[in-house]
């Protein structure tokens, strides 16, 4: 499911998916009548990661919970799942994390999940290119108060 949503999270090999998995800190499955509808996967500030995009994060801030990746099946979108799912990690994250962070592509442009997340309080901090500007992510902060 993480493989066929990309480019709007990156596809992972086993290995690093297993370290992901072994280091998240907050995840979240929804279900429906035809079996997974999304996932939602959290990663906390400390950690020694490969990520740029957490690298940012980390150069900026000293405590966060950082949204590696959510996705939500075809067949399921535009129904609540991730809502839903924002709704309840928004819920685990009080009083454990001063800030939610997540970045989402401008190249390639995903202006449905900018729009989703600005609607859920998530503001701009900042934009991080790579691979001479072909790519380019909207990084955004939630506080958690």
């Amino acid at each position: 499911m993480n493989n066929a949503a990309t480019p709007n999270v990156n596809a992972l090999d086993p290995a690093p998916w297993a370290w992901l998995v072994a280091h998240t800190t907050h995840y979240r499955v929804a279900e429906d009548a035809e079996g997974i509808a999304g996932f939602l996967l959290c990663v906390p500030s400390g950690l020694s990661y490969w990520s740029q995009n957490y690298a940012w994060f980390t150069a900026r801030f000293d405590s966060f919970l950082y949204m590696d990746r959510v996705v939500v099946a075809e067949r399921a979108r535009n129904r609540g799942v991730g809502t839903a799912l924002y709704h309840d990690l928004h819920a685990a994250a009080q009083g454990r994390w001063p800030r939610i962070t997540l970045e989402v592509n401008l190249r390639p442009p995903n202006p449905g999940s900018q729009r989703f997340h600005e609607r859920l309080g998530y503001q701009p901090v900042g934009v991080r290119e790579s691979d001479g500007g072909a790519y380019a992510v909207q990084m955004y902060e939630r506080a958690i108060i």
